[in-house]
């Protein structure tokens, strides 16, 4: 089995004293995002996971823990993003350089094998057009190429949920520019990106990405993969693509163990999140002593 900490919130952030605490107990809970009465029991030893895969942007609160997560044996891995938005983009993230320290650390402790990192997603606006994005990617290729390997782009994909955060958007005067639907500018802009990854050495492959980008030098790639599993566990993995997916995803399935409206990061592109309001009121539902992110009781203090 491969966990995925996770799709639907920072847990490598924000909650990695309650995964932590989840390991040492040997199980979690993890709700039906649809119906959350409906509880569903996950084991997290050595004997059942395959993998942990981390999505995140700063793992503060893990950091702390890799030392004992080492010690149980459970192989993992980070897809990390790190972009550079203006602040009203993502304006609860860490400052550039304190991520980009942090990416250092961890791949030193972990290797660069074990860390992909994600720039995404390209929000082309008025003011983060495709000369920005060239520049900011270059910019940050050129720090963290020595501590990974690859990196993985996709273009900002809209939900109607995000709707009033484009609209925020606009007000500030970094409105949607439709630059992605020129077809022709696009291929130039993907082909641009993959030389300059090519420059630092970085294999650089596309997310679930619907556009046709043969000949830019960008693969189909697969967040949750299976070589990469096997290359880091050294086993060979017989799981299926996950069907639960978009339908170019290339994923492999996964469990995950997060929950939907618990990240307080704040990113204006965030399909995971809504309106601050739900966000505060599922988060006040948490400790790090329940056996779910939220919305499930605490166990006795034998199990915990």
């Amino acid at each position: 089995m491969i966990v995925s900490a996770s799709r639907r919130t920072d847990v490598a952030a924000y909650y990695g004293e309650w995964l932590m605490r989840r390991i040492r107990a040997g199980y979690c809970e993890v709700a039906n995002p649809f119906n959350r009465t409906q509880l569903r029991r996950v084991d997290l030893t050595a004997e059942s996971v395959d993998c942990f895969v981390f999505w995140t942007r700063h793992p503060r609160s893990l950091y702390p823990h890799l030392p004992e997560l080492d010690r149980f044996g459970l192989p993992y891995y980070f897809t990390w993003t790190v972009l550079d938005y203006p602040r009203y983009f993502e304006p609860q993230l860490p400052a550039l350089e304190a991520r980009l320290s942090m990416f250092r650390r961890v791949s030193d402790r972990v290797g660069s094998h074990r860390i992909v990192w994600r720039y995404d997603p390209i929000i082309f606006t008025e003011v983060t057009g495709p000369e920005f994005h060239l520049s900011v990617f270059e910019r940050i290729a050129g720090r963290l190429a020595p501590y990974t390997r690859r990196v993985v782009v996709s273009i900002y994909r809209h939900y109607r949920k995000l709707d009033f955060r484009m609209a925020e958007l606009a007000r500030c005067g970094a409105g949607l520019t439709g630059f992605e639907n020129d077809a022709g500018s696009l291929y130039r802009f993907m082909s641009e990106l993959a030389g300059i990854a090519s420059s630092y050495g970085l294999a650089i492959a596309s997310c679930a990405e619907i556009r046709d980008l043969t000949g830019t030098g960008i693969g189909e790639g697969a967040c949750i993969d299976r070589e990469r599993i096997e290359c880091i566990t050294g086993t060979p993995l017989e799981v299926p693509k996950d069907p639960g997916q978009r339908i170019r995803c290339n994923c492999v399935q996964s469990v995950d163990i997060g929950a939907y409206d618990t990240c307080p990061a704040g990113c204006v592109y965030c399909y995971a999140t809504g309106r601050r309001e739900r966000i505060t009121a599922r988060m006040q539902s948490h400790h790090p002593k329940n056996t779910g992110l939220v919305d499930t009781p605490m166990p006795s203090s034998r199990q915990c």
